[in-house]
């Protein structure tokens, strides 16, 4: 398991604005393009409903066209709002949403950050 994590940019009005992550969702896209290009998994699962990554969901639809179940998609299932969750228009691409119990029952609480 690799980590990858990216500085916290404090924007001029913090702490009433939040500090941001920048650039570790370039990060995921290319690390499931090249995972999925390269055959280092089954299949590719992007759990975002962050449409900056749609371009590496059609990447990888390209990549691997003979493939349908290549990547999957995933999101929350928030009660009482309408899910929303990655498409690319025109293909159909498998989609899990997920409830609180749900990923609750499958989170890995390993800290991936500390030294072992």
């Amino acid at each position: 398991m690799t980590v990858i994590s990216r500085d916290l940019r404090y924007p001029p009005d913090w702490p009433r604005r939040a500090a941001q992550e920048k650039g570790i969702d370039v990060a995921l896209a290319v690390d499931f393009v090249v995972m999925v290009a390269n055959r280092a998994c089954d299949v590719g699962i992007l759990f975002s409903s962050d449409t900056d990554l749609v371009p590496a969901l059609e990447a990888v639809l390209a990549l691997r066209p003979q493939d349908p179940p290549a990547c999957e998609v995933a999101a929350w299932a928030v009660p009482g709002v309408r899910p929303r969750s990655l498409s690319v228009r025109a293909v159909r691409v498998r989609r899990h949403l997920l409830t609180e119990v749900e990923y609750r029952s499958v989170a890995d609480l390993t800290d991936y950050t500390r030294s072992s």
